[in-house]
């Protein structure tokens, strides 16, 4: 059993960030916590130009928050500490100054689907299928919403938190704008990554920081709307639907 982490490289001005738990990269508290840091952190180191976020393993991208801390909580205030680290990862890639690439070779599921649409450019392997699960265990896809949203409109984000029991192709993510290319392969996936990734760090990245700005326009306020979300969460992982589903997976 491979023990969780979170771990950086730099190759070609090029910052590699990878999260790993042997749960199918299910993301505990601690995780969510070094994730943010270690992406605020990249931001601010001048060998980077620009970063890539991917995860280990080759079957799940993420499968969002782990069940394992989620079953623990049996108060509102330490439910809403559990839902804010997902809300501080994304926000972490939202004050970037620098591109963010996401890599998903695989399966995304809740918390998950939020960090692929928090990237700045996301590319995929059709092994990618997302789904937002949070209303089949009596939450809802809260704290990710408006991140999900934000790529995907709020039609396609509505239609797959409400049919929380499918997966939905990675063609489909690729259609709704979530990824800009998917490979056969995660050969091919990390070679165009890297090509990709590269070409960016010849660019100014005084624009890219302008532009990174521009693109988030709009969203200044997620500090506050998420701490909220999360907060209903915190809230909502309580009630006697969720803690009664919660037994299943025990």
């Amino acid at each position: 059993m491979t023990n969780p982490y979170v771990k950086q490289t730099i190759e070609n001005e090029v910052g590699y960030i990878e999260f790993f738990h042997p749960a199918h990269n299910s993301l505990p508290g601690d995780i969510l916590a070094k994730l943010a840091n270690t992406i605020t952190e990249a931001g601010q180191n001048e060998a980077i130009k620009v970063i890539v976020l991917k995860s280990g393993g080759d079957r799940t991208f993420c499968a969002g928050a782990s069940f394992k801390e989620l079953i623990n909580i049996n108060d509102e205030a330490t439910g809403k500490v559990f839902f804010s680290g997902f809300a501080n990862v994304i926000n972490a890639m939202r004050k970037c100054p620098k591109f963010i690439i996401g890599r998903v070779q695989g399966k995304t599921v809740g918390g998950g689907v939020g960090l692929a649409s928090a990237t700045d450019y996301c590319m995929a392997t059709k092994f990618a299928a997302i789904k937002l699960s949070e209303l089949n265990v009596g939450i809802g896809p809260f704290v990710v919403g408006p991140a999900v949203e934000r790529k995907l409109g709020l039609s396609g984000m509505s239609q797959i938190a409400i049919d929380a029991n499918s997966f939905y192709p990675a063609e489909w993510a690729k259609q709704k704008g979530l990824f800009t290319q998917v490979f056969e392969s995660t050969e091919e996936l990390d070679a165009a990554v890297k090509a990709f990734a590269e070409n960016l760090c010849n660019y100014n990245t005084e624009a890219m920081k302008e532009m990174k700005q521009m693109f988030w326009k709009g969203t200044e306020d997620w500090d506050r709307l998420l701490a909220e979300r999360a907060a209903i969460s915190g809230r909502l992982v309580l009630s006697d639907f969720t803690k009664e589903t919660l037994k299943r997976f025990k």
